[in-house]
């Protein structure tokens, strides 16, 4: 097991870069060899822990890399999560602002609310049967990590890469299938990406699964009002002043934002 000095030490250069706008170099770089997925797990806990005390509180969960597209251009190959906090959303329409954010980063996502807590063990017809709500989104991702230079430890432990998050409208599920929805992409009303339901591993309803069973092996679960962000459906968008960004999924809906 890791060195819990070394997890702290880890995680504090998380938290200063966070605070600073100022990204550091990976830390599998800066710890060579020292730290595996298992330690970047617990230096994402710790500093959800240090959060958590400070107030903040967890209204849902990001499932990250989770599309073909997101794992090739973050050079990873499986899906990761992290926790949504409370001071993450933006509102539907609204601003925002580069001085926030490290690198962030926009990408297009389907967003579900459950009626019921799920955990190991939880199937994607369990996810199916128990949807309260789904949402067109946005999801602002960010990393600490300079230039983006990722490992699966180097997201892990920054807490999935996670930014901010934006819901457009609730939309009613009905009878449509989510792995069916399509999504293009505008950057300042020109066409940058576009995406299924399905290139969430195959269906937003999976994606929630794998993120239920892997809370469930950390002895957590997936409350019912949760929100979740199911993951990106194409290749994420770099921001820079002035961009306005627009997810445009038809008749299911759509969610922008500006950014100043």
């Amino acid at each position: 097991m890791t060195d819990a000095g070394l997890l702290e030490r880890a995680a504090a250069l998380l938290r200063a870069a966070h605070a600073d706008r100022t990204p550091i170099e990976p830390l599998t770089a800066l710890f060579p060899g020292q730290l595996d997925v298992a330690a970047a797990w617990r230096i994402q806990s710790h500093n959800r822990g240090l959060a958590l005390a400070s107030g903040r509180s967890v209204v849902g969960y990001k499932v990250g890399l989770t599309s073909a597209a997101m794992q090739q251009q973050m050079g990873v190959d499986e899906p990761d999560f992290g926790a949504l906090l409370d001071d993450m959303v933006i509102a539907d329409g609204a601003t925002l602002r580069l001085a926030d954010f490290v690198q962030p980063r926009a990408e297009a996502e389907i967003a579900l609310v459950l009626t019921r807590d799920l955990g190991a063990g939880t199937t994607a017809a369990d996810v199916i049967a128990a949807i309260d709500q789904v949402f067109p989104a946005l999801e602002i991702i960010d990393s600490r990590i300079k230039d983006w230079r990722l490992s699966l430890i180097d997201t892990v432990a920054d807490n999935a890469s996670s930014g901010a998050y934006v819901l457009g409208p609730a939309m009613p599920v009905g009878e449509s299938d989510l792995a069916d929805l399509e999504v293009r992409v505008r950057l300042n009303g020109v066409e940058r990406g576009d995406g299924r339901g399905s290139a969430a591993l195959g269906h937003p309803a999976a994606a929630a699964a794998w993120l239920a069973n892997r809370l469930g092996g950390f002895g957590l679960a997936l409350t019912a009002g949760s929100v979740v962000l199911t993951g990106s459906l194409h290749a994420s968008l770099a921001l820079t002043h002035g961009d306005r960004v627009e997810a445009d999924f038809g008749s299911f809906g759509m969610v922008c934002i500006d950014v100043s």
